[in-house]
């Protein structure tokens, strides 16, 4: 009997410990790497040959998309993938992390074209595009982390190097995350003043969910429509942008067809009834955008977006007409 109860309790510690924060803090406040920190000893020489990740289709993790806890802030990793995009700060770290194991159980390789992301799904895909001179790499999310001041990501030794940001030890980047049938083309330059709204092409059915091998593992699926019917909404429009409506919207999800746009917007419906608020479908540049609104201000919609997100698993992107 005692050997039972040991063995329970080691099982729990275990699973305690792949859920909750990963280890990564990040560089320091300064902007350069975290102390003990850099460049490895026998860094190879064809580092400009490393080819990029190739987003794929890979189930999530059973862990390492749960709410964690780090350095007292929870933090809802993502469940979506291809619908988020954000700026900020980029950091990389090296050889004192080098041949750990990561918030997905692989160990980590300096050397190898991924990153560390507080919410993005692991594993998932994301491109990083350096915003002083433009050079972007495509990267796997395989950890968790950072986890302080502005930064935004972790990137690899290499792809640090290929961003051109390992003297600095962090740069200003775009992360976008990408789904596995993204087409990869160059990325152009971003006029700050003028940046178009997140584009998604993959339908709603491209959400990757994690393997579930008993009613103790976490689900993570697209969100299911309830059982009683929702709050009244108006009726859906198709609008286009010749339509001159001064209203600020978020975005939910972009769509090559307008099929796709209505079933997503059909769950969205389940998941938003309570909101209040219109949801509508705009065409624009070949995509038809679902969008929820209006809303009074940026200030508002950016408010609003933070508490969607929360509930949705991905942040809703500001929408300016």
């Amino acid at each position: 009997m005692s050997n039972k109860i040991t063995i329970l309790v080691l099982a729990t510690l275990l699973l305690a410990a792949c859920s909750t924060a990963p280890k990564k803090a990040a560089t320091s406040s300064s902007g350069g790497y975290l102390a003990g920190d850099g460049p490895g000893a026998d860094i190879p020489a064809n580092l400009d040959a490393t080819p990029d990740a190739v987003p794929k289709i890979e189930p999530l993790h059973r862990y390492a998309n749960r709410p964690y806890v780090a350095l007292g802030k929870t933090y809802r990793p993502m469940t979506i993938v291809g619908n988020f995009k954000e700026r900020g700060i980029a950091s990389w770290y090296g050889k004192k992390f080098n041949g750990e194991r990561t918030s997905s159980g692989e160990t980590y390789d300096m050397y190898a074209m991924s990153a560390a992301h507080p919410t993005l799904p692991i594993p998932s895909y994301a491109r990083v595009t350096n915003r002083a001179n433009q050079k972007s790499v495509i990267v796997r999310i395989n950890d968790r982390g950072p986890f302080i001041n502005d930064r935004v990501i972790d990137l690899s030794y290499t792809a640090a190097y290929k961003l051109g940001i390992l003297s600095n030890g962090s740069a200003e980047v775009e992360v976008e995350s990408l789904a596995a049938n993204t087409h990869i083309t160059p990325v152009a330059p971003i006029e700050p003043a003028q940046s178009k709204p997140l584009e998604v092409s993959p339908p709603a059915s491209s959400v990757v969910a994690p393997p579930v091998s008993s009613v103790a593992d976490i689900s993570v699926a697209t969100p299911a429509a309830p059982a009683t019917p929702p709050v009244a909404l108006p009726p859906v429009t198709l609008a286009s942008q010749e339509n001159n409506d001064t209203s600020v919207y978020l975005q939910l999800g972009a769509f090559k067809s307008q099929e796709s746009a209505e079933s997503f917007m059909e769950k969205m419906r389940g998941e938003l009834s309570s909101t209040g608020k219109q949801l509508k479908l705009f065409n624009k540049d070949g995509l038809v955008r679902v969008h929820i609104g209006p809303y009074a201000n940026q200030s508002e919609a950016r408010s609003s977006a933070e508490s969607l997100g929360e509930k949705l698993g991905f942040k809703p992107m500001v929408n300016l007409p």
